[in-house]
């Protein structure tokens, strides 16, 4: 290894712990601080955040890529190195295009948004939000221009979390899912209700689920040896080294399905961060390369693991005898079914499969209108509702239910939402893959275990960790470009056989 390339590490460790112990401080902002702490630590995470812009955009920062590179030039493309420098040059060009001062206002706007979301969400009250999220939305239009785009002002937002990707992309493939989608929610929806999920809204004792909730992380492949489970209001997962990497839930005493997938969810997204190679330890890379290639792990875990049939036929026996009084006389069919029953529903994190992309397509459509000015923040309440009945059929009884639900509109995240539903068909994808790589997968599964497409995962897109982009990382792993066609096959297969179309 280079001299230069070895004092280039040394600034990006030093980088890198510095955002890692701003992401300690953000996760116990989430998790245990009380609120009285909330200004001071503001202004911590608000420091740490100048201190490293200022470290990565520097002059000396540039000199210290470009040296380096010069001295790796020769290295193979999927090497660490010829990897960390493509990833740090784009970085570094777009961090330098955000001045310093509009960091801080990014910091400081985001920090005093969140807590007035919990506050407007819990006391369903959009007039306290809405002159936080018109910061938000000066934030990302200022943002757009400073970035710069060709074709749309999503663009380079959605640039941010999906690289490589157009806006124009992303509304053709959503037009094509929506295209074919439709029909099967109404061939579904036109056998009535022929699935019944009371199973899974009666009382559930919080203790017990949690007990439950540890077990079936551990199922699944996350290694809590490396991890934490936490309560959150808004279930997220983070990680400070692949050997601490944490997850959360929620709990409601009366509906299980919140708590049993959002750990599974979170778990995928955990198992990604543990899964990345250790030489790629305290460098940018050891991260997912991607929020839809992320989402694509915690959905792959969520559904197509936690909502199969094997799964269940494997673990059912377990939540039934910490829950004796509640499933005893269900069957694992009945409750397979249950979990998998198709019902347009007010929030994102609780919907179905079939219609959780309707959820996404209508932030996709309201962040544009936000972002260009079509539609102002004052009105968001009722465009918000006249989308859910576009799409779902159903409008929330209130904000909180509605416009409100999700913590993404208290930062400057604008662009992020897409890669929610770019996720569902990146797994799609994945698994077809998998199992046409390995057949063994498919009978293990049946089986409820995942061994095999752990190992499939870890050695296709974990271990890569932010190496390659979205775009090569899928026509590495599956021999072809995205596609919203396995998907399709999916869930066509999956909902026609419990809905007998």
């Amino acid at each position: 290894m280079s001299s230069n390339y070895q004092k280039l590490l040394e600034k990006v460790y030093e980088i890198h712990d510095i955002e890692k112990a701003m992401g300690v401080l953000s996760w116990d902002k989430e998790t245990n601080m009380p609120k009285a702490g909330m200004q001071a630590r503001i202004q911590q995470m608000t420091t740490l955040r100048r201190l490293s812009h200022a470290m990565f955009t520097s002059d000396e920062m540039g000199e210290l890529i470009e040296t380096a590179a010069a001295d790796v030039q020769d290295a193979a493309y999927e090497s660490n190195e010829a990897s960390l420098i493509r990833y740090l040059r784009r970085s570094y060009e777009e961090s330098r295009q955000l001045p310093p001062a509009f960091v801080r206002r990014v910091s400081e706007v985001s920090g005093k948004a969140n807590p007035a979301w919990v506050e407007a969400r819990e006391n369903n009250d959009f007039a306290h939000f809405q002159p936080h999220l018109e910061e938000v939305v000066k934030l990302v239009q200022e943002m757009a221009e400073l970035y710069g785009y060709e074709d749309e002002k999503y663009d380079p937002l959605l640039d941010k979390f999906e690289h490589g990707m157009k806006t124009a992309e992303v509304r053709a493939i959503f037009n094509a899912v929506k295209e074919e989608l439709i029909p099967l929610r109404q061939a579904i929806e036109e056998r009535g209700s022929v699935v019944d999920d009371s199973i899974v809204h009666q009382s559930f004792p919080i203790d017990k689920q949690k007990e439950f909730a540890r077990y079936i992380a551990n199922a699944v492949g996350y290694d809590f040896s490396r991890g934490h489970l936490g309560t959150v209001v808004h279930p997220f997962a983070t990680s400070f080294s692949r050997n601490d990497a944490r997850i959360t839930t929620r709990w409601y005493p009366n509906f299980l399905n919140p708590s049993l997938f959002g750990t599974l969810h979170e778990s995928g997204h955990a198992m990604y961060e543990q899964g990345t190679h250790p030489d790629l330890a305290r460098t940018p890379l050891a991260r997912g390369t991607s929020s839809g290639i992320h989402e694509s792990q915690s959905r792959m875990i969520e559904n197509i693991v936690g909502r199969s049939l094997g799964f269940w036929q494997a673990h059912y026996p377990k939540l039934q005898k910490l829950f004796p009084e509640q499933l005893n006389g269900h069957d694992v069919t009945e409750f397979y079914r249950a979990v998998n029953k198709v019902q347009p529903s007010y929030i994102r994190v609780e919907a179905d499969e079939l219609t959780y992309n309707f959820h996404i397509i209508l932030r996709f459509e309201l962040e544009q209108a936000m972002l260009n000015g079509d539609l102002a923040v004052a009105d968001l309440p009722t465009a918000w509702n006249d989308k859910m009945k576009e799409l779902l059929g159903v409008v929330p009884p209130t904000d909180s239910e509605g416009c409100l639900q999700d913590i993404h509109w208290s930062r400057p995240g604008f662009g992020y939402f897409p890669t929610y539903a770019l996720g569902n068909l990146y797994a799609a994808q994945f698994y077809e893959a998998a199992v046409s790589q390995n057949p063994t997968i498919a009978e293990e599964m049946a089986q409820g275990k995942t061994g095999a497409l752990v190992a499939w995962l870890r050695e296709n897109i974990h271990q890569h960790g932010r190496k390659f982009t979205p775009a090569e990382l899928v026509q590495k792993a599956t021999g072809g470009p995205l596609t919203h066609e396995p998907f399709m096959r999916y869930v066509t297969k999956k909902f026609s056989e419990i809905y007998e179309l």
